[in-house]
């Protein structure tokens, strides 16, 4: 699947020239020589030769143009070209730059004259597209309607033709008679709860317990047993084992540690209350393929006990989990979590939004693109792409072209911009979000910025917060035009949205 794919007049977005003239394999291609893969930049076209390039229509969306290039267009620059590397050859049996003409024609002349004339067509390809204001879409490909005239062994004069495809009209006309759904996710006491709960336990206190609770951590001796629950002679046995009693996974095997003490003995199946080879081999410090056939029963004796006492939900917690001062009652402070939890559903809500958007829009646009063009031009710009599998996703990836055509549309008729300070913030406020999924929910501004101002260096990383930033504001200039239902759906309903 294609994500980003830039559309609109490729070659000449990027400055960039496209391979127009594949390259034979040609002996003694110059060391030096010019690769047919170059990019250029605009001032190239001040010294550009003029070329007859002109147009046919197929369609609306479809047409052909066609460059003419004279030998009188290319000859001087061959020339030129061949004399300076005359100047640096190394040719066997002849002092540098003192190797007949000739002899340097013969050895490089077809190569030299492939690449300066793939240039000129490039160039002048790119400059035409530019000086006609061409909505394109993707990049010229080589005609399959009307084949290149390219014969350089027979002629002097050559032809070229290239399909290109046209941007479609969009016109949406949005208004508040566009109605569209906005779904908010319910804060239930239940979210509440758990957000307590979890504030309680980290900022709870450990102490060392008498009797073994549920939330508990017991270390103690394991001693492998044999079939008649006695200690295996030459079998495992772990001192200083830690594991807690919640882990324990069956429920029987649990219920004998709740309640044990200091130098209780308690034998038990141990894939039973330990299934997984890999925790059971750090348990009990052995390898993970011996973890993997243990079975049997061993023996754990209790030797200490720490006990995890929760937070009491107070003024000192308060100030913990928010600062000091910042909530001073219980009210206010479940009030805090229910503006947090729904802050935290707005990114939520907003991507299910512009999904909806996206579809709506869309079907709204009703736009007929150059499919057979796009096709092709998608495998010829992705490698990772077969004929095949573009046909296949096709469907797909045409609402996600005509998505982008879309977004382009009104960011420039909206004048939408992003300036350095809102990307900025995003990226701190990104960031923010990374390291509250470790329960790190107040991070000093200046950290923030700076973990925000090295992501942003990176350019897959820059480029994806600008594209989310505009399309923040593509939902905001929606939300302003047209009519938005808000509807309030618990998580499981909105979970059910998606499937």
């Amino acid at each position: 699947m294609v994500a980003e794919l830039d559309l609109g007049s490729s070659a000449v977005r990027r400055g960039g020239s496209s391979p127009f003239i594949r390259t034979a394999k040609i002996k003694n291609k110059p060391p030096f020589g010019s690769s047919v893969w170059r990019f250029f930049k605009f001032k190239l076209f001040k010294s550009l030769v003029k070329m007859n390039i002109t147009r046919e229509n197929i369609d609306a969306l479809n047409a052909i143009l066609t460059v003419k290039i004279e030998k009188q267009d290319y000859e001087e620059k061959v020339e030129q070209v061949l004399r300076d590397y005359r100047k640096k050859a190394n040719i066997k049996g002849f002092r540098p730059g003192m190797a007949p003409i000739g002899m340097v024609k013969k050895m490089y002349g077809k190569s030299v004259l492939l690449d300066e004339i793939n240039k000129m067509v490039s160039e002048n390809l790119t400059k035409h597209l530019v000086d006609e204001k061409l909505d394109i879409l993707g990049e010229p490909l080589p005609s399959m309607r009307q084949p290149s005239d390219v014969d350089i062994d027979a002629k002097e004069d050559f032809t070229f033709n290239f399909d290109i495809a046209f941007s479609p009209v969009i016109d949406l006309k949005l208004s508040k008679r566009d109605k569209i759904t906005y779904y908010e996710i319910d804060v239930d006491d239940k979210m509440v709860n758990e957000t307590i709960e979890s504030h309680t336990s980290r900022y709870g206190k450990t102490d060392e317990g008498e009797i073994v609770n549920e939330k508990d951590l017991v270390k103690g001796k394991f001693e492998q047993l044999d079939q008649d629950d006695v200690v295996l002679e030459g079998g495992i046995v772990t001192e200083d084992s830690l594991f807690a009693v919640d882990r324990v996974e069956e429920s029987n095997i649990r219920a004998l540690v709740i309640g044990a003490k200091k130098g209780d003995i308690i034998d038990f199946e141990i894939k039973k209350a330990f299934s997984n080879p890999t925790d059971l081999a750090a348990m009990l410090r052995i390898s993970k393929e011996v973890a993997e056939q243990l079975g049997g029963k061993f023996r754990f004796t209790v030797e200490s006990i720490t006990s995890h006492k929760p937070a009491e939900v107070n003024q000192e917690l308060f100030d913990a989990v928010y600062g000091p001062g910042t909530v001073s009652s219980e009210k206010e402070y479940k009030e805090k979590i229910v503006a947090e939890i729904k802050e935290s559903f707005a990114s939520s809500s907003d991507y299910k939004f512009l999904l909806d958007v996206k579809e709506k829009l869309v079907e709204k646009a009703n736009v007929t693109l150059p499919d057979e063009f796009l096709k092709r031009w998608l495998v010829a710009v992705n490698e990772e792409l077969s004929t095949e599998s573009v046909e296949k996703d096709y469907p797909l990836m045409k609402n996600d072209l005509v998505w982008q055509l879309i977004k382009n549309k009104l960011i420039d008729e909206q004048a939408l911009k992003i300036d350095d300070v809102e990307l900025l913030d995003f990226a701190k406020k990104s960031v923010l979000m990374q390291f509250q999924q470790y329960g790190l929910m107040h991070i000093p501004d200046e950290h923030l910025e700076s973990y925000a101002r090295k992501s942003l260096e990176k350019k897959d990383d820059h480029t994806k917060m600008v594209n989310r930033v505009y399309e923040q504001k593509i939902l905001s200039y929606i939300k302003e035009t047209m009519k938005v239902e808000p509807k309030e759906v618990s998580m499981n309903e909105f979970e059910g949205l998606f499937k």
